[in-house]
């Protein structure tokens, strides 16, 4: 059997994946790239799970001074083979050359402040006691050396980590008497939390403060990189910040370093034994635009290609669907109740492949989702939700024309789209239907079939399997009927089938479905269904279980339209 290298899930650490022999997908060019523009604070926004963290750990053993020269050359060794080490004896130069900070705020993803800010606490903390060897013994001031020791040990004011990294940078230079590089990861993961968790306010005043204090005017910064998903307005965090460089998916620089490229898709795909699956991962996990470049989602892909490692059959799974709550979606999605109908038929439309175009903007905030339909679609855009098909200037304002990137993230929106549905469906009153049914009234059938269709999202082309799934769906919370569904009878199988517990004295309705692609065919589509329901017997087989009522009808849809019409079987 063959051995193939390791794949690294979850694996965001550079020297665990590396010394452990995990397969690596070459994104070193990014230190030349910055080494290059000389940006002093570099921010990137990406999407989850787009290589962010293990892009920073990698930063981290490149540039990192740890201060004890056998762990710098363990540092170098990581490198070897690596496309930065034939970049040219610059860069090579600048290797193990800085003291570094790296401060991940992914763990701040909790339901309330004090949770929140104990873990940001915490990691802070963290860093703090990584350098604690270095900074030892070379700190001038007592009150330095107090205040290092509180943070470390978790009991410092509050004040003492507004402004901790700040702090912790002037500590470094005391000690290397180097300027040091900042690495900063996930810097919007606390406040997404904090939004959606109603402490957004509070947690905006302390990464406010963190990240002033930090990077706007700090002797002791080389340069920063920063990483997130949103750029969060300068208003509220990167205030008065004018060595920001913003590097957002609409750029052209640096869009290759975040995501595969097809190149990189196709070794990995080749290495493993799975060029046979290229179309399948290029429909399920590319689409995505970074600049000019077209990129796969990574996280997508390595676990695709582990798990068919184990079974070479096994089919595509919506890997990233279980990576986030997806709550801008669902907020999408729960928008859409509130307005006119325009939000739903543009999603609607998405789902079946189509584009919109809207105006975009880089400066957002969370607290600012629902104060436009613009904001919502602007959220979805730079989260990864939605891709970039075309972008053209009008005035002073950028208008992309975006579109669903592939069919995992398809599946995210109908999957969100049919909890909801769900919810909603639940809410429908369904006793004026039943009265209609029973009774015979086919135009109160259609009405308020119609009404129920008018309020969901179709996105599976209207065929009659979506139709027959949402009339089941609906009928299906009658506690007077049974509603079977696709089950045999007669010569055939009945779309749907009502029969009362009793038989004696009870009622069994057929309901025949048909969806046409013209709506001057809907006549011909109910006559069509009722002819079925008499060529197949459906209704001689419910009158032989002992039903003595039997109602046929035969339902007919084109797009959300409905008709009906009826066959009474005779006992």
């Amino acid at each position: 059997m063959m051995k193939y290298r390791p794949l690294p899930v979850g694996i965001d650490d550079f020297e665990k994946l590396r010394t452990n022999g995990y397969y690596y997908v070459d994104k070193t060019l990014l230190i030349k790239d910055l080494l290059d523009k000389k940006g002093e604070v570099n921010l990137f926004m990406r999407p989850r799970r787009f290589g962010k963290t293990l892009n920073l750990s990698m930063l981290r053993y490149y540039f990192e001074d740890t201060g004890d020269e056998a762990r710098n050359q363990k540092n170098a060794s990581l490198f070897e083979g690596l496309a930065i080490t034939r970049a040219g004896e610059g860069y090579a130069k600048e290797m193990g050359q800085r003291p570094v900070i790296m401060l991940t705020l992914k763990s701040a993803k909790q339901g309330s402040y004090e949770l929140a800010y104990r873990s940001l606490k915490e990691a802070i903390a963290w860093e703090f006691q990584r350098h604690r060897e270095a900074v030892k013994g070379r700190l001038g001031q007592p009150a330095d050396i107090e205040r290092y020791g509180a943070i470390c040990s978790g009991k410092g004011e509050d004040g003492d980590y507004f402004s901790s990294l700040a702090f912790l940078s002037k500590c470094m230079y005391e000690a290397y008497g180097k300027k040091c590089v900042i690495l900063i990861d996930e810097y919007d993961v606390p406040l997404e939390s904090a939004y959606f968790g109603g402490f957004y306010d509070e947690m905006v005043s302390f990464i406010r403060s963190l990240f002033e204090s930090a990077l706007k005017t700090n002797p002791c910064l080389e340069f920063a990189v920063v990483t997130g998903c949103l750029r969060v307005s300068r208003e509220s965090i990167f205030t008065g910040l004018n060595n920001l460089e913003t590097i957002s998916i609409l750029r052209g620089d640096y869009g290759e370093y975040f995501g595969f490229v097809q190149q990189e898709v196709d070794a990995m795909l080749q290495e493993y034994g799975m060029g046979d699956k290229e179309e399948t991962v290029r429909r399920w996990y590319d689409g995505y635009q970074f600049g000019n470049t077209e990129v796969y989602n990574p996280w997508s892909i390595v676990n695709f290609v582990k798990e068919h490692l184990t079974d070479r059959d096994a089919l595509p799974a919506p890997y990233w669907a279980n990576t986030s709550s997806n709550s801008i979606v669902k907020a999408l999605v729960e928008q859409i109740d509130d307005g006119d109908g325009q939000m739903q038929g543009q999603l609607e439309h998405l789902m079946n492949g189509g584009t919109l175009e809207k105006p975009i903007h880089e400066d957002i905030t969370y607290d600012s989702i629902y104060d436009s339909e613009d904001n919502l679609w602007n959220f979805l855009f730079f989260t990864g939700y939605m891709r970039k098909v075309s972008m053209r200037q009008e005035g002073e304002e950028r208008l992309v024309t975006m579109a669903v990137p592939n069919m995992e993230v398809s599946y995210i929106y109908k999957h969100t789209i049919s909890a909801w549905f769900d919810k909603k469906r639940r809410g429908f009153e369904l006793s004026p239907l039943y009265a209609a049914i029973e009774c015979g009234d086919t135009g109160k059938m259609e009405e308020e079939i119609s009404s129920f269709l008018e309020g969901t999202i179709s996105y599976f082309d209207y065929g009659e399997s979506y139709y027959h799934g949402f009339l089941a769906g609906v009928l299906g919370r009658s506690s007077k009927y049974r509603v079977l569904s696709n089950r045999e009878a007669g010569l055939g199988r009945a779309d749907i089938i009502l029969k009362t517990q009793r038989i004696r004295k009870g009622r069994a309705i057929v309901l025949e479905i048909k969806a046409v692609k013209r709506f001057q065919e809907m006549e011909e589509g109910c006559a069509a269904a009722l002819r079925q329901i008499e060529e197949k017997r459906y209704c001689e087989e419910l009158r032989q279980e002992g039903y003595e009522d039997v109602l046929a009808y035969g339902v007919c849809f084109f797009r959300k339209e409905c008709i009906v019409q009826k066959k009474r079987e005779e006992p």
